[in-house]
């Protein structure tokens, strides 16, 4: 099976899930505000989007969505969570997935990345702080802040 016939797989499971399972587990954001490390490169650290995030258990979750990237381009994303860690209600891993929409990272198309991750999660709202590297003149580095939200559980 091709890259592509996995990104497209990895990116309808959300879909899949909703079908089977109660959508009250799902967290839903509207996507991310990057803190930069680069200040001087004119980058936007606010992006818009859309995303989901279904949890499978405790431990992993299912990512899909899109947003406006630093560099003012559209990016989509599909990933996995994998959060093994907890200490005083917060929760640590990486997310391991996919992007797509950066235009020094393999001409905007998808590329693999693995994202140091950790997570506060209420009833209803939560918090993804993630770290992305930066990788040369490809991919700009930052903290990045993720709001998230649950209807119901």
């Amino acid at each position: 099976m091709t890259l592509r016939s996995w990104l497209a797989w990895l990116a309808f499971a959300p879909g899949l899930a909703f079908a089977q399972a109660d959508i009250g587990k799902a967290w839903f954001n509207a996507g991310f505000y990057s803190y930069h490390f680069d200040r001087d490169k004119g980058l936007a650290d606010g992006n818009p989007g859309l995303g989901i995030e279904w949890p499978l258990d405790e431990n992993y979750s299912l990512t899909a969505g899109l947003f406006r990237n630093s560099d003012r381009e559209r990016s989509h994303y599909v990933g996995l969570y994998v959060m093994p860690i907890e200490f005083h209600g917060v929760k640590f891993g990486a997310v391991v997935g996919a992007f797509d929409g950066y235009p020094r990272s393999n001409n905007g198309g998808w590329f693999p990345a693995l994202i140091p991750t950790a997570a506060i999660e209420g009833k209803n709202w939560g918090l993804n702080i993630a770290i992305v590297p930066t990788i040369r003149n490809r991919l700009h580095g930052a903290v990045s802040f993720q709001l998230k939200y649950r209807f119901g559980e």
